[in-house]
């Protein structure tokens, strides 16, 4: 059998998407790997609920932003408290779509990655 354990997402800026991160989305570094020579560094944040982990990778060479094509693909992230997360989310700027008929919307992070905000349907 074959579990999930991981998606990434490559930073230009570390230290910001680890802020974006905590404070968007409430996920913190669970572990990290640093290249020998400091080529690169991994850093690995959880929710604390469940075992699956987005990995951030910084590249410590690359100084132009990442191709993110026509971005087809995302991370959904399940909310328990939808209508606050909204809210923290609109205060913060970072809402880049909203679908109502769903009752779904997405947030950008600081290198334009698409996240998903999906309420808890399970708790209705």
């Amino acid at each position: 059998m074959l579990t999930f354990n991981h998606f990434n997402f490559n930073v230009l800026d570390l230290e910001k998407s680890l802020k974006f991160y905590d404070e968007a989305l409430g996920l913190k570094p669970v572990r990290e790997k640093n290249a020998e020579d400091g080529s690169f560094k991994l850093v690995y944040l959880g929710d604390g609920v469940t075992d699956f982990q987005l990995e951030l990778t910084w590249l410590r060479d690359r100084k132009e932003p990442y191709d993110l094509g026509d971005l087809e693909y995302h991370l959904a992230m399940m909310s328990d408290n939808f209508e606050a997360d909204h809210e923290r989310h609109q205060k913060m700027n970072i809402v880049c779509f909203e679908n109502n008929k769903m009752g779904i919307y997405f947030i950008n992070d600081p290198d334009g990655y698409w996240i998903e905000i999906v309420p808890d349907r399970s708790k209705k």
